[in-house]
């Protein structure tokens, strides 16, 4: 199957997921919180943040006020140190989701690398997510889906190449098809699976192919 006819099938199962939120700096924030921890930690930390989760309203904030808000994420110092470079990147383009999209995806994904603590992954989600640029996430759910799936890629290139060659420059399906990975995997794809109640089970390669050298 290529990426267009795995994106459908999943498609098929759970329906069209909802985008992760209207509001850029929402996306940029949360995609820092997020990391090494649950989802449920990130919820309660943004609604501490409350009306707060602002760009213009970040940038005044101390260091430790910046921590003390996003304290239930876990590494606290680290994060508040990422958001607020994150800030200062946004400020260059006026806190303008217009004028970021104005900009090359090649260029916005460099200078988002460059802030520390930003990684291939969470570069990639705000592209997607906040500003609809192509650029697929690859995170280790996607591996393992597209490994018990059969696929056997030699690193994350080779996969956003993958889901490109038949995605094309459909951010919005980029956007939507790592959503539907991220819930089958909580569902269904786990560390241990559940093959029996899996709705794409007819598809996959993993149970005749489990503890080969591409599996996870």
């Amino acid at each position: 199957m290529d990426s267009s006819e795995l994106y459908l099938l999943l498609l098929s199962c759970y329906g069209k997921p909802h985008w992760w939120s209207d509001d850029p700096y929402t996306v940029m924030v949360q995609s820092v919180m997020v990391q090494n921890t649950s989802w449920k930690n990130v919820e309660k930390a943004t609604e501490g943040i409350g009306d707060k989760l602002r760009p213009e309203t970040v940038e005044k904030l101390s260091q430790g006020e910046l921590e003390s808000l996003i304290r239930p994420v876990g590494f606290p110092k680290r994060k508040a140190g990422t958001i607020r470079e994150l800030t200062e990147w946004y400020e260059r383009y006026g806190y303008s989701r217009s004028e970021v999209m104005a900009e090359e995806k090649d260029i916005l994904r460099s200078e988002l690398l460059m802030v520390k603590g930003v990684g291939e992954e969470t570069a990639d989600v705000i592209l997607i997510y906040a500003f609809f640029k192509p650029s697929f996430a690859v995170d280790a759910y996607t591996r393992r889906f597209l490994s018990r799936f059969g696929y056997c890629f030699g690193c994350d290139d080779e996969i956003r190449k993958f889901m490109k060659d038949w995605l094309g420059e459909d951010a919005a399906a980029y956007g939507f098809f790592h959503s539907l990975i991220l819930e089958h995997s909580i569902k269904k794809c786990k560390k241990d699976p559940d093959c029996v109640s899996c709705p794409i089970k007819r598809s996959c390669a993993y149970p005749e192919k489990a503890g080969t050298a591409c599996m996870n």
